[in-house]
């Protein structure tokens, strides 16, 4: 198998006119096979055509038999004309499949901003869980003069740990939610920046709304200086 059929398995290519009166000539003069599904196709004109039908005509006009076909038909046919380059012009590919919206690169500010936010998030998480480690060592030290079991020492240490962790999650969740906050006011900015730079074009109907008052302004000037004469 070739690389090139390897690479674009079960792809098909829209079929266009041009490229159905480029191929139409080739069903007669071709080997039994391809034209066979030359004609599958041609004749009665479908939407998308195989990849690997382009492909093996390709290669059918590049071969000794195939140029010496082309060239002996009347008027002769540039072999060229059946190159991938040239069968591929103009054409769709995969047309009958559904493709996501495309997503324009970010920006080199906001890929930095974006690598910014994420190094503090990294390290607020990290400051809290070394945050409810230290506690809990913390309250496991301090209740060593306390005389308790070593059951309720440990039960204080896990619990001084656990209301550190909640404090620690619920100052995550509110640096969170102020940093989305705060980029959408960026944003928000960065838009109405854009707007004042670029002002919109006066508004048709306030134009037109416009002259026409002008315009029965000017028609009444023109009554009074009538009568007046």
């Amino acid at each position: 198998m070739s690389s090139e059929q390897s690479v674009l398995p079960n792809v098909n290519v829209s079929l266009e006119n041009h490229l159905i009166s480029v191929l139409e000539p080739l069903i007669p003069i071709t080997d039994s096979a391809l034209s066979t599904q030359l004609a599958q196709y041609l004749s009665e004109p479908k939407d998308i055509i195989p990849y690997d039908i382009l492909l093996s005509v390709s290669r059918w006009s590049r071969s000794p038999a195939g140029s010496n076909v082309l060239r002996a038909c009347s008027p002769p046919i540039d072999p060229h004309s059946y190159s991938m380059i040239a069968l591929l012009a103009g054409t769709t590919t995969s047309p009958e499949r559904k493709f996501g919206p495309y997503q324009p690169p970010q920006e080199p500010e906001q890929l930095g901003a974006q690598k910014k936010r994420e190094r503090k998030a990294i390290t607020t998480i990290i400051n809290g869980v070394l945050s409810v480690i230290g506690s809990g060592a913390a309250a496991w030290i301090g209740s060593e003069r306390t005389n308790w079991r070593q059951e309720w020492r440990v039960l204080f240490a896990l619990f001084v740990a656990f209301i550190v962790a909640i404090s620690e999650t619920v100052l995550y969740i509110l640096w969170q939610s102020r940093s989305s906050s705060s980029d959408k006011v960026r944003k928000y900015i960065s838009v109405k920046k854009e707007d004042s730079e670029n002002p919109s074009l006066p508004n048709s109907d306030t134009t037109e709304v416009e002259k026409a008052h002008h315009d029965g302004l000017r028609l009444r000037i023109q009554m009074k200086s009538t009568s007046t004469d």
